[in-house]
């Protein structure tokens, strides 16, 4: 039990410093050099039809450009990829509000044999390219963690219909 409890506290409190990050405007090399195992995983979900606007949707990047774990396809696809065509496309607008305090993260130390934690938060999101912006609830799900916390898998569910049009501006096509 104490094993278990001690696990819970180490991933609730990585994911918290993970979290912070964001709010404090930490680069994404710091961010995966700090938060990623060295193999890490970055998924963020969304309709692959809407990839032609929203590139870093519906796929999964794979390890890191200059750590030697990086993958063999050369079409964009490591965590450092992602980072850069999330920025390209969108801008991240968080607040102190944005996630909730590490008490309302969701832990299950023992799922998927390293433990899981759910993160559900709220931000301001822009298009880099028209400036439409909106707002929405989003959840992290990170997974596959090492002995030390630091994340394998980070999942990300957001609203890709806003994100669609606001990149889109709106024009229907």
């Amino acid at each position: 039990m104490a094993d278990f409890q001690a696990r819970s506290t180490l991933l609730r409190s990585k994911t918290y410093a993970f979290c912070q990050a964001f709010l404090e405007s930490k680069q994404p090399s710091e961010i995966l050099d700090t938060y990623f195992t060295s193999s890490p995983k970055i998924t963020e979900h969304g309709p692959s039809w809407a990839t032609s606007r929203l590139p870093f949707l519906g796929r999964t990047f794979h390890g890191r450009k200059d750590s030697g774990h990086s993958s063999t396809d050369s079409s964009s696809s490591t965590c450092d990829d992602y980072f850069s065509l999330l920025a390209s496309t969108l801008s991240f607008h968080p607040d102190k509000h944005t996630f909730p305090p590490s008490s309302d993260f969701i832990v299950d130390a023992s799922a998927g044999g390293n433990g899981v934690v759910s993160v559900v938060a709220h931000a301001k999101f822009a298009s880099v390219v028209t400036g439409k912006s909106w707002e929405e609830d989003f959840i992290y799900r990170l997974s596959e963690f090492d002995g030390e916390g630091r994340i394998g898998h980070w999942e990300v569910w957001a609203d890709p219909l806003s994100a669609w049009e606001a990149v889109g501006g709106g024009d229907g096509r």
